[in-house]
Protein backbone atom coordinates (compact mmCIF):
# COMPACT_ATOMS: atom_id res chain seq x y z
CA UNK A 1 0.00 0.00 0.00
CA UNK A 2 3.03 2.35 1.03
CA UNK A 3 4.29 1.80 -2.83
CA UNK A 4 0.71 2.25 -4.03
CA UNK A 5 0.40 5.68 -2.62
CA UNK A 6 3.84 6.82 -3.06
CA UNK A 7 3.44 6.05 -7.04
CA UNK A 8 -0.02 7.88 -6.57
CA UNK A 9 1.56 10.67 -5.57
CA UNK A 10 4.25 10.89 -8.06
CA UNK A 11 1.62 11.79 -10.88
CA UNK A 12 1.13 15.51 -11.08
CA UNK A 13 -1.55 16.91 -8.88
CA UNK A 14 -3.23 19.17 -11.56
CA UNK A 15 -3.38 16.19 -14.26
CA UNK A 16 -4.90 13.81 -11.82
CA UNK A 17 -7.63 16.38 -10.64
CA UNK A 18 -8.45 16.52 -15.01
CA UNK A 19 -8.90 13.14 -14.87
CA UNK A 20 -10.66 12.51 -12.36
CA UNK A 21 -13.35 15.57 -12.96
CA UNK A 22 -13.49 14.09 -16.97
CA UNK A 23 -14.57 10.62 -15.86
CA UNK A 24 -16.92 12.05 -13.09
CA UNK A 25 -18.34 13.63 -16.14
CA UNK A 26 -18.63 11.15 -18.24
CA UNK A 27 -19.95 8.33 -16.17
CA UNK A 28 -22.49 10.83 -14.98
CA UNK A 29 -23.81 11.27 -18.04
CA UNK A 30 -23.83 7.47 -18.71
CA UNK A 31 -25.18 6.07 -15.10
CA UNK A 32 -25.67 9.02 -13.15
CA UNK A 33 -27.06 8.72 -9.43
CA UNK A 34 -24.39 6.02 -8.11
CA UNK A 35 -24.51 6.25 -3.90
CA UNK A 36 -20.91 5.11 -3.14
CA UNK A 37 -19.45 7.88 -5.83
CA UNK A 38 -21.91 10.17 -4.46
CA UNK A 39 -20.35 9.76 -1.17
CA UNK A 40 -16.73 9.95 -2.12
CA UNK A 41 -17.36 13.76 -3.08
CA UNK A 42 -18.53 14.36 0.57
CA UNK A 43 -16.17 12.15 2.40
CA UNK A 44 -13.15 15.06 0.72
CA UNK A 45 -15.39 17.63 1.60
CA UNK A 46 -16.37 16.49 4.79
CA UNK A 47 -12.50 15.74 5.47
CA UNK A 48 -11.03 19.50 4.81
CA UNK A 49 -14.02 21.06 6.46
CA UNK A 50 -13.21 19.22 9.26
CA UNK A 51 -9.55 19.51 9.19
CA UNK A 52 -9.35 23.47 8.17
CA UNK A 53 -10.23 25.56 11.56
CA UNK A 54 -7.77 22.89 13.40
CA UNK A 55 -5.33 23.56 10.97
CA UNK A 56 -5.65 27.49 11.41
CA UNK A 57 -5.96 27.61 14.91
CA UNK A 58 -2.61 25.44 15.53
CA UNK A 59 -0.70 27.38 12.95
CA UNK A 60 -1.70 30.77 13.92
CA UNK A 61 -0.77 30.08 17.59
CA UNK A 62 1.89 28.04 16.52
CA UNK A 63 3.11 31.22 14.26
CA UNK A 64 2.71 33.73 16.38
CA UNK A 65 4.34 31.94 19.72
CA UNK A 66 7.66 31.32 17.32
CA UNK A 67 7.67 34.95 15.11
CA UNK A 68 9.73 37.54 15.51
CA UNK A 69 6.97 40.49 15.35
CA UNK A 70 7.54 41.21 11.60
CA UNK A 71 4.53 40.47 9.75
CA UNK A 72 2.40 43.99 10.82
CA UNK A 73 3.39 45.89 7.44
CA UNK A 74 2.09 42.59 5.75
CA UNK A 75 -1.04 42.44 7.19
CA UNK A 76 -1.89 45.78 6.85
CA UNK A 77 -1.34 45.43 3.34
CA UNK A 78 -3.19 42.37 2.60
CA UNK A 79 -6.47 43.84 4.73
CA UNK A 80 -6.36 46.70 2.46
CA UNK A 81 -6.14 44.63 -0.58
CA UNK A 82 -9.08 42.11 0.44
CA UNK A 83 -11.47 45.30 1.21
CA UNK A 84 -10.31 47.36 -1.17
CA UNK A 85 -10.81 45.04 -4.07
CA UNK A 86 -14.04 43.60 -2.98
CA UNK A 87 -14.92 47.23 -3.38
CA UNK A 88 -13.81 47.49 -6.51
CA UNK A 89 -15.51 44.23 -7.58
CA UNK A 90 -18.79 45.77 -6.42
CA UNK A 91 -18.06 49.05 -8.77
CA UNK A 92 -17.25 46.63 -12.04
CA UNK A 93 -20.74 44.44 -10.98
CA UNK A 94 -22.08 48.00 -10.79
CA UNK A 95 -21.12 49.15 -14.33
CA UNK A 96 -21.39 45.67 -16.02
CA UNK A 97 -25.20 45.68 -14.42
CA UNK A 98 -26.01 49.30 -16.38
CA UNK A 99 -24.28 48.22 -19.95
CA UNK A 100 -25.93 44.91 -19.67
CA UNK A 101 -29.79 45.13 -18.17
CA UNK A 102 -31.00 41.92 -17.34
CA UNK A 103 -34.61 41.19 -16.53
CA UNK A 104 -35.88 37.57 -14.86
CA UNK A 105 -39.21 36.69 -13.85
CA UNK A 106 -39.87 37.00 -10.50
CA UNK A 107 -42.05 33.78 -9.37
CA UNK A 108 -40.68 31.52 -6.92
CA UNK A 109 -42.05 31.00 -3.65
CA UNK A 110 -39.87 32.51 -0.87
CA UNK A 111 -41.42 31.15 2.17
CA UNK A 112 -38.37 28.69 2.82
CA UNK A 113 -35.33 31.56 2.95
CA UNK A 114 -34.48 33.83 5.46
CA UNK A 115 -33.63 37.57 5.07
CA UNK A 116 -30.63 39.37 7.38
CA UNK A 117 -30.03 43.20 7.79
CA UNK A 118 -27.29 44.80 8.19
CA UNK A 119 -27.77 45.67 11.73
CA UNK A 120 -27.89 41.73 11.96
CA UNK A 121 -25.11 40.98 9.88
CA UNK A 122 -23.22 43.23 12.42
CA UNK A 123 -24.22 42.49 15.38
CA UNK A 124 -23.50 38.64 14.25
CA UNK A 125 -19.53 39.33 13.34
CA UNK A 126 -18.91 41.18 16.71
CA UNK A 127 -20.61 38.44 19.03
CA UNK A 128 -19.12 35.93 17.29
CA UNK A 129 -15.63 36.67 17.30
CA UNK A 130 -16.00 36.11 21.11
CA UNK A 131 -17.99 33.08 20.83
CA UNK A 132 -16.32 29.83 22.87
CA UNK A 133 -13.34 28.83 21.27
CA UNK A 134 -14.21 24.77 21.10
CA UNK A 135 -17.80 25.97 19.78
CA UNK A 136 -15.87 28.44 16.67
CA UNK A 137 -14.08 25.16 15.93
CA UNK A 138 -16.67 23.23 15.57
CA UNK A 139 -19.07 25.63 13.61
CA UNK A 140 -15.84 26.87 11.80
CA UNK A 141 -16.12 30.36 12.54
CA UNK A 142 -12.99 31.93 11.38
CA UNK A 143 -13.08 35.14 13.14
CA UNK A 144 -13.57 33.52 16.46
CA UNK A 145 -10.82 31.08 15.56
CA UNK A 146 -8.35 33.89 14.71
CA UNK A 147 -9.44 35.95 17.68
CA UNK A 148 -8.78 33.23 19.96
CA UNK A 149 -5.48 32.08 18.15
CA UNK A 150 -4.11 35.23 17.98
CA UNK A 151 -4.57 35.82 22.00
CA UNK A 152 -3.24 32.15 22.75
CA UNK A 153 -0.36 32.77 20.11
CA UNK A 154 0.68 36.09 21.86
CA UNK A 155 0.20 34.83 25.36
CA UNK A 156 2.93 31.80 24.68
CA UNK A 157 4.93 34.17 23.05
CA UNK A 158 4.87 36.41 26.10
CA UNK A 159 5.30 33.85 28.57
CA UNK A 160 8.30 32.56 26.43
CA UNK A 161 8.31 29.07 27.48
CA UNK A 162 10.12 27.15 24.74
CA UNK A 163 8.70 23.68 25.72
CA UNK A 164 5.06 25.23 24.37
CA UNK A 165 6.24 26.41 21.55
CA UNK A 166 8.12 23.76 20.52
CA UNK A 167 4.84 21.60 21.37
CA UNK A 168 2.66 24.13 19.35
CA UNK A 169 5.03 23.76 15.99
CA UNK A 170 5.46 19.95 16.48
CA UNK A 171 1.24 20.10 16.32
CA UNK A 172 1.09 22.63 13.70
CA UNK A 173 3.74 19.67 11.50
CA UNK A 174 1.54 16.87 12.23
CA UNK A 175 -1.84 18.56 11.33
CA UNK A 176 -0.05 19.85 7.85
CA UNK A 177 1.26 16.43 6.98
CA UNK A 178 -2.47 14.96 7.42
CA UNK A 179 -3.57 17.70 5.62
CA UNK A 180 -1.11 17.00 2.77
CA UNK A 181 -2.50 13.34 2.86
CA UNK A 182 -6.00 14.82 2.63
CA UNK A 183 -4.87 16.67 -0.48
CA UNK A 184 -3.40 14.06 -2.12
CA UNK A 185 -6.68 12.29 -2.44
CA UNK A 186 -8.28 15.52 -4.30
CA UNK A 187 -8.79 13.93 -7.46
CA UNK A 188 -10.74 10.94 -6.32
CA UNK A 189 -13.17 13.77 -4.08
CA UNK A 190 -13.03 15.82 -7.31
CA UNK A 191 -14.60 13.24 -9.24
CA UNK A 192 -17.03 12.10 -6.81
CA UNK A 193 -18.41 16.03 -6.32
CA UNK A 194 -18.62 16.42 -10.26
CA UNK A 195 -20.07 13.48 -10.88
CA UNK A 196 -22.62 14.24 -7.82
CA UNK A 197 -23.24 17.51 -9.63
CA UNK A 198 -24.08 16.33 -13.05
CA UNK A 199 -26.05 13.13 -12.12
CA UNK A 200 -27.86 16.00 -10.72
CA UNK A 201 -28.44 18.99 -12.24
CA UNK A 202 -26.96 17.52 -16.19
CA UNK A 203 -25.66 19.65 -18.39
CA UNK A 204 -28.16 22.03 -20.06
CA UNK A 205 -30.11 23.15 -16.38
CA UNK A 206 -29.84 26.66 -16.72
CA UNK A 207 -31.10 28.04 -20.08
CA UNK A 208 -33.65 30.21 -18.33
CA UNK A 209 -31.34 32.02 -16.74
CA UNK A 210 -28.94 32.56 -19.08
CA UNK A 211 -28.41 36.06 -19.49
CA UNK A 212 -28.38 36.66 -15.77
CA UNK A 213 -25.26 33.64 -15.38
CA UNK A 214 -23.62 35.41 -17.92
CA UNK A 215 -23.63 38.73 -16.48
CA UNK A 216 -22.64 36.90 -13.08
CA UNK A 217 -20.08 35.36 -14.76
CA UNK A 218 -18.99 37.92 -17.23
CA UNK A 219 -18.27 40.25 -14.07
CA UNK A 220 -16.49 37.75 -12.15
CA UNK A 221 -14.07 36.55 -14.69
CA UNK A 222 -13.43 40.60 -15.46
CA UNK A 223 -12.54 40.39 -11.56
CA UNK A 224 -10.21 37.48 -12.08
CA UNK A 225 -8.35 38.50 -15.38
CA UNK A 226 -8.11 42.31 -14.92
CA UNK A 227 -8.94 44.06 -11.61
CA UNK A 228 -6.88 41.15 -9.40
CA UNK A 229 -3.81 41.18 -11.68
CA UNK A 230 -3.86 44.88 -12.60
CA UNK A 231 -3.75 45.94 -8.85
CA UNK A 232 -1.23 42.83 -7.80
CA UNK A 233 1.08 43.95 -10.85
CA UNK A 234 1.08 47.53 -9.74
CA UNK A 235 2.20 46.83 -6.50
CA UNK A 236 4.54 43.96 -6.97
CA UNK A 237 5.73 46.05 -10.03
CA UNK A 238 6.57 43.15 -11.99
CA UNK A 239 3.99 40.53 -14.37
CA UNK A 240 1.46 39.57 -12.04
CA UNK A 241 0.44 36.44 -14.73
CA UNK A 242 2.21 34.08 -13.52
CA UNK A 243 1.57 34.10 -9.90
CA UNK A 244 -2.33 34.36 -10.79
CA UNK A 245 -2.12 31.40 -13.37
CA UNK A 246 -0.34 29.66 -10.07
CA UNK A 247 -3.31 30.57 -8.03
CA UNK A 248 -5.66 29.45 -10.45
CA UNK A 249 -4.29 26.38 -10.82
CA UNK A 250 -3.18 25.50 -7.07
CA UNK A 251 -6.42 26.95 -5.34
CA UNK A 252 -9.11 27.70 -7.96
CA UNK A 253 -9.46 24.81 -9.45
CA UNK A 254 -10.81 23.10 -5.98
CA UNK A 255 -12.57 25.83 -4.51
CA UNK A 256 -15.07 25.68 -7.82
CA UNK A 257 -15.83 22.34 -6.78
CA UNK A 258 -16.06 22.19 -3.11
CA UNK A 259 -17.77 25.59 -3.07
CA UNK A 260 -16.02 26.52 0.22
CA UNK A 261 -13.83 28.76 1.34
CA UNK A 262 -13.23 27.73 4.37
CA UNK A 263 -12.87 23.93 3.27
CA UNK A 264 -10.31 25.41 0.81
CA UNK A 265 -7.88 26.75 3.15
CA UNK A 266 -5.92 23.43 3.38
CA UNK A 267 -5.41 23.90 -0.33
CA UNK A 268 -4.43 27.40 -0.08
CA UNK A 269 -1.73 26.79 2.99
CA UNK A 270 -0.14 24.09 1.05
CA UNK A 271 0.23 26.67 -2.14
CA UNK A 272 1.33 29.31 0.05
CA UNK A 273 4.27 26.70 1.10
CA UNK A 274 5.10 25.72 -2.53
CA UNK A 275 5.38 29.39 -3.42
CA UNK A 276 7.61 30.09 -0.57
CA UNK A 277 5.67 32.45 1.51
CA UNK A 278 5.96 33.38 5.26
CA UNK A 279 4.56 30.64 7.28
CA UNK A 280 4.35 33.39 10.03
CA UNK A 281 2.04 35.16 7.89
CA UNK A 282 -0.14 33.21 5.31
CA UNK A 283 -0.93 30.96 8.30
CA UNK A 284 -2.78 34.46 9.48
CA UNK A 285 -3.58 35.87 5.99
CA UNK A 286 -5.51 33.11 4.23
CA UNK A 287 -7.85 31.79 7.05
CA UNK A 288 -8.62 35.64 7.17
CA UNK A 289 -8.83 36.13 3.73
CA UNK A 290 -11.60 33.33 3.91
CA UNK A 291 -13.88 35.58 6.20
CA UNK A 292 -12.86 38.96 4.37
CA UNK A 293 -11.59 38.77 0.91
CA UNK A 294 -15.25 38.36 -0.75
CA UNK A 295 -14.70 39.31 -4.45
CA UNK A 296 -17.16 37.14 -5.73
CA UNK A 297 -19.68 37.45 -3.01
CA UNK A 298 -19.76 41.37 -3.59
CA UNK A 299 -20.49 41.02 -7.50
CA UNK A 300 -23.22 38.18 -6.40
CA UNK A 301 -24.93 40.95 -4.08
CA UNK A 302 -24.39 43.57 -5.84
CA UNK A 303 -25.83 41.85 -9.78
CA UNK A 304 -28.61 39.92 -8.31
CA UNK A 305 -29.68 43.50 -6.24
CA UNK A 306 -29.97 45.36 -9.50
CA UNK A 307 -31.32 42.34 -11.66
CA UNK A 308 -34.00 42.55 -9.22
CA UNK A 309 -34.34 46.69 -9.34
CA UNK A 310 -34.45 46.24 -12.98
CA UNK A 311 -36.86 43.26 -13.28
CA UNK A 312 -39.24 45.53 -11.38
CA UNK A 313 -38.88 48.33 -13.28
CA UNK A 314 -37.61 50.29 -10.43
CA UNK A 315 -35.69 53.63 -11.90
CA UNK A 316 -31.84 53.28 -9.74
CA UNK A 317 -29.92 56.46 -9.79
CA UNK A 318 -26.04 55.69 -10.46
CA UNK A 319 -25.04 57.42 -7.22
CA UNK A 320 -27.32 55.11 -5.52
CA UNK A 321 -25.93 52.11 -7.67
CA UNK A 322 -22.73 53.13 -6.53
CA UNK A 323 -22.94 53.28 -2.63
CA UNK A 324 -24.77 49.81 -3.05
CA UNK A 325 -20.89 49.10 -3.91
CA UNK A 326 -20.42 50.04 0.21
CA UNK A 327 -23.12 47.98 1.25
CA UNK A 328 -22.22 44.94 -1.02
CA UNK A 329 -19.03 45.31 0.56
CA UNK A 330 -20.10 45.37 4.46
CA UNK A 331 -22.40 42.39 3.48
CA UNK A 332 -19.36 40.20 1.62
CA UNK A 333 -17.72 40.50 4.58
CA UNK A 334 -20.54 39.00 6.25
CA UNK A 335 -21.03 35.84 4.44
CA UNK A 336 -19.99 32.95 6.07
CA UNK A 337 -17.25 30.53 4.06
CA UNK A 338 -19.72 28.24 3.09
CA UNK A 339 -22.05 26.97 -0.15
CA UNK A 340 -24.51 29.86 -0.93
CA UNK A 341 -23.56 32.45 2.12
CA UNK A 342 -23.32 35.60 0.07
CA UNK A 343 -26.73 34.73 -1.24
CA UNK A 344 -29.21 34.90 1.96
CA UNK A 345 -27.27 38.62 1.93
CA UNK A 346 -29.30 39.80 -1.16
CA UNK A 347 -32.00 40.92 0.80
CA UNK A 348 -29.84 43.62 2.81
CA UNK A 349 -28.84 44.54 -0.11
CA UNK A 350 -32.08 45.22 -1.81
CA UNK A 351 -33.09 46.93 1.55
CA UNK A 352 -31.38 49.94 0.27
CA UNK A 353 -33.25 50.57 -2.96
CA UNK A 354 -36.20 49.76 -1.23
CA UNK A 355 -37.35 45.80 -2.61
CA UNK A 356 -39.76 44.54 -1.23
CA UNK A 357 -38.46 41.28 1.32
CA UNK A 358 -40.80 39.31 -0.78
CA UNK A 359 -38.89 40.22 -4.14
CA UNK A 360 -35.36 39.84 -2.40
CA UNK A 361 -36.11 36.18 -1.43
CA UNK A 362 -37.47 35.23 -4.53
CA UNK A 363 -33.79 36.52 -5.81
CA UNK A 364 -32.65 34.48 -3.06
CA UNK A 365 -34.15 31.35 -4.29
CA UNK A 366 -33.13 31.98 -7.85
CA UNK A 367 -29.51 32.54 -6.76
CA UNK A 368 -29.74 28.82 -4.96
CA UNK A 369 -31.11 27.57 -8.66
CA UNK A 370 -28.30 29.11 -10.72
CA UNK A 371 -25.76 28.32 -7.68
CA UNK A 372 -23.56 25.53 -9.20
CA UNK A 373 -22.46 28.00 -11.44
CA UNK A 374 -22.69 31.41 -9.69
CA UNK A 375 -21.53 29.57 -6.29
CA UNK A 376 -18.18 27.80 -7.60
CA UNK A 377 -17.05 30.51 -9.24
CA UNK A 378 -17.63 32.93 -7.27
CA UNK A 379 -15.83 31.12 -4.32
CA UNK A 380 -12.91 29.66 -6.79
CA UNK A 381 -12.55 33.93 -7.09
CA UNK A 382 -12.38 34.20 -3.54
CA UNK A 383 -10.43 31.54 -2.39
CA UNK A 384 -7.33 32.07 -5.70
CA UNK A 385 -7.58 35.98 -4.62
CA UNK A 386 -6.55 35.04 -0.47
CA UNK A 387 -3.14 33.76 -1.99
CA UNK A 388 -2.49 36.02 -4.54
CA UNK A 389 -2.83 39.33 -2.64
CA UNK A 390 -0.92 37.32 0.35
CA UNK A 391 1.55 36.69 -2.13
CA UNK A 392 1.14 40.39 -3.09
CA UNK A 393 1.85 41.73 0.27
CA UNK A 394 4.90 39.77 0.87
CA UNK A 395 6.59 41.24 -2.77
CA UNK A 396 5.69 44.41 -1.65
CA UNK A 397 7.15 44.08 1.84
CA UNK A 398 10.33 42.73 0.42
CA UNK A 399 10.73 45.42 -1.85
CA UNK A 400 10.43 48.09 0.97
CA UNK A 401 13.17 46.17 2.74
CA UNK A 402 15.48 46.77 -0.31
CA UNK A 403 15.30 42.95 -1.16
CA UNK A 404 13.69 40.90 -3.98
CA UNK A 405 11.23 37.72 -3.07
CA UNK A 406 11.22 35.57 -6.20
CA UNK A 407 7.97 32.81 -5.97
CA UNK A 408 7.68 29.67 -7.31
CA UNK A 409 4.96 29.47 -10.11
CA UNK A 410 6.24 26.73 -11.50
Amino acid sequence: MKGLYEKWCSINLILRIVVGLVIGTALALIIPNILFIEIIGELFVGALKAIAPILVMVLVISSLASSKGNVGNRMRTVVILYLGTTLLAAAVSVVMSYLFPVHITLSIDPADYASATLEEVLLNLVIGIVSNPVSAIINANYLSILFWSVLFGFTIRKIGSPTVTNVMSELSEIVSNIVRVIIQFAPIGLFGIIYTTVSAFGLSIFEEYASLICLLVACMLIVMFVVSPLVSGILMRRNPFPLLFACLRGSAVTAFFTRSSAANIPMNMTLCEKLGLDRDFYSVSIPLGSAINMNGAAVTITVMTLVGAFSIGLDVPIVIAFALCFLATLAACGASGVSGGSLLLIPMACSLLGISDDIAMQLVAIGFIIGVIQDSLETAINSSNDVLYSATAEVVDARKRGETLELNTD
